[in-house]
């Protein structure tokens, strides 16, 4: 399954964007142009599925502007028969579009409707090798170390523990700021023991939450 014909020309307009910031890989563009982004929202918002605006989803939560998944996945740099590690399954868009470019991508959300509806959304685009489990992302994942993770909550500060769920020379993205302000999106490499970071844009993403839901 393809992207709808209508979403064409907002895509398009999104490469351009992508383009003018210097993102020209053809593999992440494949990736987005394979991964309908319009079968992860509610028809109403479908005006919006390729502006930079966040659209709402289920629990409270929301689907992050597409220019942000654009700029993140680029410094992500996932690769074929990576383990990718994401926090924050939201939709589950973004785990759909990296499991078209990585070996498996374990995702991880502390909700239970937004585990269940993605995992229905991505058997319904055939896409195999992704899990979805309800689960404190604070906590990481048993299941490391992993080539790539991404992290789609804010941190208070620089999550170090974080570097022992990376393979060596593994990358990480991740929002680090107050939960009530602005927070920097950074991208972390792991050189030894340690991170060496690189900050991306400022964005305001809601703080990283511990535990999981207990109702929805």
């Amino acid at each position: 399954m393809s992207m709808l014909e209508e979403e064409r020309e907002g895509f398009a307009a999104f490469m351009l964007r992508m383009r003018a910031r210097g993102i020209t890989s053809k593999e992440l563009f494949g990736a987005f142009e394979a991964t309908p982004r319009g079968n992860f929202v509610s028809a109403e918002w479908s005006e919006w599925l390729w502006s930079n605006r966040a659209v709402p989803i289920e629990c409270g939560e929301s689907l992050e502007g597409c220019d942000l998944h654009g700029t993140i996945l680029h410094a992500l740099d996932v690769q074929p028969g990576m383990r990718v590690l994401e926090v924050g399954t939201g939709s589950g868009y973004t785990a759909a579009v990296m499991a078209r470019m990585a070996d498996r991508v374990l995702s991880l959300d502390r909700y239970k409707t937004l585990c269940e509806q993605a995992t229905l959304r991505h058997e319904s685009l055939g896409l195999s090798n992704i899990i979805v489990r309800q689960a404190d992302g604070m906590e990481g994942a048993p299941e490391g170390p992993f080539d790539r993770i991404v992290v789609w909550a804010a941190f208070d500060d620089i999550p170090r523990r974080f570097v022992d769920f990376l393979t060596a020379g593994g990358v990480m993205v991740a929002p680090v700021g107050p939960g009530d302000d602005i927070q920097m999106m950074m991208r972390f490499e792991k050189i030894g023991s340690r991170f060496e970071r690189t900050d991306l844009e400022p964005v305001r993403l809601q703080p990283l939450t511990k535990g999981i839901a207990l109702a929805l």
